[in-house]
């Protein structure tokens, strides 16, 4: 059984940081893509930051120079660095990953749980 479990969430002011941790746990061949998303009131989930298989980044343009992805591939864990945190950035933010699970020919998509990060002086 392949897990998404996220960490790092939390109350933050404008202008501060926050690091999100999603670890990939369970029987895994290989992981294509490893990324975060993320859902505020009332709106559409949108991406935030991909890494796409071979290191390829893929950024929203509202985070682009804030943001930084990155993947430590012994640990199955990928990293969201949250710099310049604005207001706009509260949201619950959720890990997706697309996995080929151990004795499946195939690859999934899977969602972490989701973690609240709030912006708020």
């Amino acid at each position: 059984q392949v897990q998404l479990v996220e960490s790092g969430g939390g109350l933050v002011q404008p202008g501060g940081s926050l690091r999100l941790s999603c670890a990939a746990s369970g029987s895994i061949i290989s992981i294509n893509t490893m990324g975060w998303y993320r859902q505020a009131p009332g709106k559409e989930r949108e991406l935030v930051a991909r890494i796409i298989g071979g290191g390829r980044l893929n950024y929203a343009d509202s985070v682009q120079g804030r943001f930084s992805i990155s993947i430590n591939n012994a640990k199955n864990t990928v990293y969201l660095q949250m710099n310049s945190l604005k207001p706009e950035d509260t949201a619950v933010y959720y890990c997706n990953a697309n996995i080929r699970p151990a004795r499946s020919a195939y690859e999934y998509d899977y969602w972490g749980q989701g973690t609240q990060v709030t912006v708020s002086s």
